[in-house]
């Protein structure tokens, strides 16, 4: 057996609106079709996908409340971290520098999710 790769990422949210408000407007991923019935929201970031299931709670409590990397958490890779971190922050948004040194930080959706943004130039990995 081979696992070739990542196909999503499944994450429970509590309202599909607010958390609409951030990862398509202020993160801007782009939606993607969903068949399904039950109440939720896909993105698609490259060849891989988000989905957003709504759900009555969350418990997303941050185990390591220094370190937010060190918590469960969805890494993306952007290519201006400065503007997307002033929009977060202008939006009510705390970030958290990573403590590597990279250029990277974490912030939290509004259902506590950690995300991480790491800056990679035109977005290409390797």
């Amino acid at each position: 057996m081979v696992i070739s790769a990542v196909l999503h990422v499944a994450i429970h949210v509590t309202d599909l609106e607010r958390s609409a408000q951030f990862y398509g407007n202020l993160l801007r991923l782009t939606l993607a079709d969903r068949p399904l019935s039950f109440p939720g929201l896909w993105y698609q970031v490259g060849p891989v996908q988000i989905h957003l299931i709504e759900t009555n709670q969350c418990s997303n409590a941050l185990a390591e409340r220094e370190r937010w990397g060190r918590n469960p958490h969805i890494a993306l890779a952007v290519n201006d971290l400065e503007g997307i971190g002033k929009q977060l922050t202008a939006a009510g948004y705390r970030i958290q520098a990573s403590a590597s040194g990279r250029a990277a930080f974490f912030v939290q959706d509004p259902d506590g999710n950690v995300i991480e943004l790491t800056f990679l130039a035109n977005n290409v990995l390797g």
